[in-house]
């Protein structure tokens, strides 16, 4: 090769090189832009996405707290009509204390009571176990102390008035003596 031949290839090499050069340069600004953009585009993505995940989570919450009202209000629509029902039965329960047993009009009051009772129960409230059991400021009232051969210190030794619990929350306690 003659070295006009030489030099010729050698400024097409240079030139070759230039213009990769330059694509590779152009390439680079531009991937340069793309990425400055994301990263202008990325904080305000991360705002956003952060503030959708706050409401979701607050949604979430909100679905669970009303769900739990609603079964609160199912579970305690009765409370005031059970609370009220409770007054006539222990009317009922101290008419029959002074009642004759053998008498057919007791018999129907007997059977009206459990009727009562019965339609209580149906609604979830239930009578709180007391007598000689350990007093428990959370189910029993003490109205009096008394001393008992019978019970041990802290046993409740009679009740004055049933407690009632409505669905696990107690609707009434129960009026009792505790021995000493």
């Amino acid at each position: 090769m003659s070295d006009d031949a030489k030099k010729m290839d050698e400024v097409l090499e240079e030139e070759v090189i230039e213009e990769t050069s330059d694509e590779q340069a152009e390439e680079a600004q531009a991937e340069e832009k793309v990425e400055e953009q994301e990263a202008k585009a990325n904080p305000e993505d991360e705002a956003l996405n952060e503030r959708y995940l706050r409401l979701m989570a607050d949604f979430q919450n909100f679905k669970r707290r009303t769900e739990k009202e609603k079964s609160d209000i199912y579970a305690f629509a009765n409370e005031k009509l059970i609370g009220e029902l409770l007054n006539v039965i222990d009317n009922f329960e101290r008419a029959m204390a002074s009642g004759n047993e053998e008498d057919n009009f007791y018999k129907g009051m007997e059977m009206i009571l459990k009727q009562l009772l019965g339609v209580i129960e149906k609604a979830g409230a239930s009578e709180i176990k007391a007598l000689g059991e350990d007093f428990d400021p959370n189910f029993h009232n003490a109205i009096m102390m008394e001393d008992s051969t019978e019970y041990e210190s802290g046993k409740v030794t009679g009740v004055l008035q049933k407690g009632y619990v409505l669905n696990n929350k107690v609707i009434r306690p129960a009026m009792v003596k505790v021995a000493n």
